[in-house]
């Protein structure tokens, strides 16, 4: 028995060794070694907190935490059973190395053991680790576009005027301003709308680093759309000026007319901005009065300026000019008695025609003065209380003619006298 299992081992050497390569060829044919390609695959990175609990922050540099292409070498049926959700690559920060790089670690979910081989075209993800910086900054708001013609931007606020910011300190450092803009385009009411912060640096550049935190990332903006109107300004002048001159009633404006804004209902009864009484005040003046006048303080609740570089301050000239002398002739039938007592009769022998009276006032208005505008009378009560006289007897006299000219800013200058025949009526 012993000697026919020790007989021939070279023949069974030999059919063992057939055996094991038929069945190598077998298994070839019926399940060969295959590729499997997966592409954009993401790269999980574990244990980052050990990055984050030291007050740092890290920055994937190049795009290295996604693999463009995995090649998985398998058996088919493994193949076969394999998808992109199966392939797994971490990146552990235990395995940091000095130069801030991580290695990759690729495996499948299900039959690692059985796999041929699996790698990517990158084999570690590099870092970038710095500090990590918090600051807070207002949000300001602002404007894009423009409103619909005849209509401008009033007030503009958010809800929120604070955002704090963290990320990498060259980042962070970076950021001098957070702001939130609205559209206003074409727009002719309010608005209301919530708006992105974005944050900018101190030349204007928008900054958009992934790895920036922000506490807030939107606003809600509130943007005020405002009619626009051009008014015009008046003035009411106080004051009597100096004797000899007089208001000519002109008054004059260094911008005569101001473009505010306002909503529509509240414009649409505003005809002028009106400086009232008390502002401007000629007493005693014998030359232009000009006063700086702050129009804002007589803006009706609700309205603003709305021009550019303009604060509100204009210049309000009051016109003063001396007086002039004109003399007026007046025919001597024009002229009228007043309180002549019952029983006489008064006639003028002097002057025969006409009578001269001299005229105060504005040169302009003197100008336009004719004869049948002025108003003469001799005032015989006046007369006789001044001479004493209880009673007017027959004779010749000569008394003043008061004379007005109604509606204008003259006065009288001097005295014009003509002489008065009084002559009692006979019973």
């Amino acid at each position: 028995m012993k000697n026919k299992l020790t007989r021939n081992w070279g023949l069974k050497i030999a059919s063992f060794l057939s055996a094991a390569v038929l069945w190598l060829v077998v298994t070839n044919i019926n399940d060969p070694i295959m590729t499997y390609r997966v592409t954009d695959v993401p790269v999980t990175i574990k244990n980052a907190n050990l990055i984050t609990d030291r007050g740092q922050v890290y920055e994937v540099l190049d795009g290295t935490d996604m693999i463009d292409v995995v090649t998985v070498s398998a058996p088919r049926s493994i193949i076969d059973s394999l998808d992109r959700s199966n392939i797994v690559a971490v990146a552990d920060i235990n395995d940091l190395t000095s130069v801030d790089t991580v290695a990759i670690k690729l495996s499948t979910n299900k039959y690692n053991d059985k796999l041929d081989s699996i790698r990517g075209n990158i084999d570690s993800v590099r870092l970038s680790i710095e500090e990590k910086l918090s600051k807070s900054l207002p949000v300001k708001s602002a404007t894009t576009g423009e409103v619909r013609e005849g209509f401008i931007v009033g007030s503009v606020s958010t809800d929120q005027n604070l955002i704090r910011i963290s990320g990498p300190k060259s980042i962070v450092s970076r950021v001098s301003k957070a702001q939130a803009e609205v559209d206003i385009s074409g727009f002719s009411n309010n608005i209301s709308t919530d708006c992105e912060v974005r944050l900018y640096d101190e030349e204007g550049n928008e900054i958009t680093a992934e790895n920036l935190e922000k506490s807030i990332s939107k606003v809600r903006v509130n943007a005020e759309i405002l009619e626009r109107k051009t008014l015009p300004l008046t003035c009411e002048v106080t004051g009597t000026p100096e004797d000899g001159c007089q208001f000519t009633g002109e008054v004059t404006f260094s911008k005569a007319a101001v473009t505010v804004a306002g909503r529509s209902k509240l414009l649409e009864n505003i005809e002028a901005i009106a400086i009232p009484a008390g502002v401007v005040d000629v007493t005693g003046a014998t030359e232009d009065v000009t006063v700086l006048v702050d129009i804002t303080k007589y803006l009706p609740d609700g309205v603003t300026l709305a021009e550019n570089n303009f604060v509100g301050r204009v210049d309000v000239t009051a016109k003063i000019e001396a007086e002039r002398d004109r003399a007026v002739r007046i025919p001597v039938g024009r002229i009228r008695f007043d309180g002549l007592p019952e029983g006489y009769r008064a006639v003028i022998t002097e002057p025969v025609n006409e009578c001269s009276i001299t005229f105060s006032g504005l040169l302009a208005v003197l100008n336009e003065v004719t004869a049948e505008e002025v108003t003469a009378v001799v005032d015989l009560e006046a007369w006789m209380a001044d001479e004493d006289m209880e009673e007017l007897t027959e004779g010749s006299y000569w008394m003043p003619v008061n004379a007005t000219v109604e509606g204008r800013n003259l006065r009288q200058n001097g005295v014009s006298e003509v002489r008065v025949h009084i002559i009692e009526n006979e019973n």
